[in-house]
């Protein structure tokens, strides 16, 4: 009898929005910061253009416009999630330019976000960038600053 072993796929993430990289542990929320939602990384944005970390499809839209689901091509589960407590803007700040079921890349535009507005409502405007079906970590990801499609 005979075993087969598959190489292991590797998966390529891109940053979904220009700014300042920021290690989950150090986001403002135990939610995420103790990774209770997935392995992720954050981004202090410098940009008001999100857009997709993966290649693969939208699968899930929050009605607030503040998160957004993604499948990658492999299987990854992807949650793109703008702001700390904005599900209480309820959409106000955000422009989703994608629907469910749509195709996306790195170059795919997701949501304008107005960040000025989100932090006149008194919440953090960091982009946060999940794997909530599991993932290795990326905080020990040397990097400053980030554009995206890196």
């Amino acid at each position: 009898m005979f075993e087969r072993f598959k190489k292991k796929k590797t998966e390529e993430f891109f940053a979904p929005v220009d700014g300042s990289f920021v290690p989950l542990t150090e986001v403002a929320d135990p939610v995420f910061s103790q990774k209770m939602m997935g392995e992720g990384f954050g981004i202090q944005p410098t940009a008001s253009e999100i857009y997709a970390p993966i290649k693969g499809t939208v699968t899930t839209i929050f009605q607030t416009k503040h998160a957004i689901g993604l499948t990658s091509e492999l299987g990854s589960e992807v949650l793109i999630h703008i702001g700390l407590d904005t599900v209480e803007l309820a959409g106000a700040p955000f422009e989703v330019h994608v629907q469910v079921g749509q195709t996306v890349d790195e170059s795919t535009l997701l949501v304008t976000a107005d960040f000025a507005e989100v932090r006149a409502a008194g919440k953090a405007d960091v982009v946060l960038m999940l794997i909530t079906n599991g993932g290795e970590s990326f905080d020990s990801l040397n990097k400053n600053q980030l554009k995206h499609g890196e």
